[in-house]
């Protein structure tokens, strides 16, 4: 019983996990990804769908995705998903495929950027606490009915705990190596103008 408590638990902070991944992949860094794309829905036949499922999406260069669409009727639904989503990207349609430039992020832009970042990430750190809680009233309900003993059902709520642990610590890793990213593009633009000003100043 207590196996298929921490069990089924485990397996929901695993979604949230995969969930706040998903939502960190898709805040636009300056860097041309289609995961960027994710949660841009399109409709298609009255149903809406990710961009993926209608079309095909590459990165040609490091600043732009292309898509190509597997219907030419779905340029114009495409379009029009994008520039209601909240990526303020806006797209170059040509009739046949669908080009999106990825600006350098500005310093304002990578500020909001951060601070969306560690929004994202708090809220799904509180969701895996409130699967934890979740758990633990699951345990003190056996423990009430006599099926467990109040040994076991301490022990298995240290157990949930160390589980708990592990996948906050997922989250922040994730959401590190997202912030490192935002820097790092924002910070090679930086580098990319001062070697072009020093590049001047000597040819000068």
């Amino acid at each position: 019983m207590i196996k298929e408590v921490i069990a089924k638990n485990e397996e929901r902070m695993k979604k949230t996990l995969s969930a706040a991944k998903s939502e960190f992949a898709s805040l636009r860094a300056g860097r041309a990804t289609p995961a960027l794309l994710d949660k841009v829905m399109v409709e298609y036949y009255g149903s809406l769908v990710p961009v993926n499922q209608v079309g095909n999406i590459s990165v040609p260069e490091p600043r732009m995705i292309l898509i190509q669409p597997w219907e030419k009727p779905m340029l114009h639904e495409i379009e029009k998903a994008i520039t209601r989503s909240d990526l303020g990207l806006s797209p170059n349609n040509d009739g046949t495929v669908i080009r999106l430039n990825i600006p350098q992020l500005t310093e304002e832009r990578r500020t909001d950027l951060v601070k969306s970042l560690n929004k994202r990430a708090e809220e799904s750190k509180v969701s895996v606490r409130n699967i934890r809680r979740d758990a633990n009233e699951a345990i003190k309900k056996l423990e009430k009915a006599k099926s467990i003993t109040e040994d076991d059902a301490k022990k298995a709520q240290e157990d949930i705990q160390k589980i708990v642990d592990k996948y906050i610590k997922e989250i922040d890793i994730a959401r590190a190596e997202k912030e490192k990213e935002i820097m790092e593009v924002w910070l090679y633009g930086i580098f990319r103008i001062a070697s072009c000003w020093g590049y001047r100043a000597i040819k000068f």
